[in-house]
């Protein structure tokens, strides 16, 4: 083979993987494409006072029943209205523990035994802790809210919530 085909294919070769390595930057430098998670109304709540069994709030919320809603839960989320929250539903009552990894927005942790009775409540859980979230017993619901909204509707355990799914 001569010398001048030689150069040819050395220099076709190395246009070949600067084009390939040139590819591979622009795919680098652009932007993963992600769908934002927005809030989608799947039924209402209300929160009860436990002494006067008048309603401290009323609430927009989504459900989280499933084993991959539950595991997601407020996952990936960048805000919540403040009359919007998300409610677990476990199939039986239990200890249970929550997280906030890659939560972003931080959170007021309710937890409501079987008979629709708040048990405890964690304030202000910090966005992406995998710190464990424990209920103070068994529970069969919990309930997010944004951060700092149990201080402000004065929500107590005692208090008593009822909820609905809309059609």
């Amino acid at each position: 083979m001569s010398v001048h085909k030689r150069l040819i294919q050395v220099f076709i070769g190395l246009l070949f993987i600067l084009l390939c390595l040139q590819g591979c930057k622009d795919a680098q430098d652009s932007p993963l494409e992600t769908t934002p998670v927005s809030f989608s109304k799947e039924g209402e709540l209300q929160v009860f006072n436990a002494d006067t069994d008048s309603v401290r709030v009323a609430l927009d919320i989504e459900f989280a029943q499933t084993e991959y809603e539950i595991q997601t839960g407020l996952m990936y989320r960048k805000t919540m209205a403040e009359k919007q929250g998300m409610l677990f539903i476990f199939q039986e009552e239990a200890p249970h523990s929550f997280y906030m990894k890659n939560t972003l927005i931080p959170l007021d942790i309710i937890f409501i035994d079987k008979d629709l009775k708040i048990v405890n409540i964690q304030k202000d859980a910090r966005p992406l802790s995998e710190s464990g979230i424990p209920s103070a017993g068994p529970v069969q619901y919990v309930l997010e809210i944004n951060a700092g909204l149990s201080e402000r509707w004065k929500l107590v355990p005692g208090d008593q919530i009822q909820y609905e799914k809309i059609p």
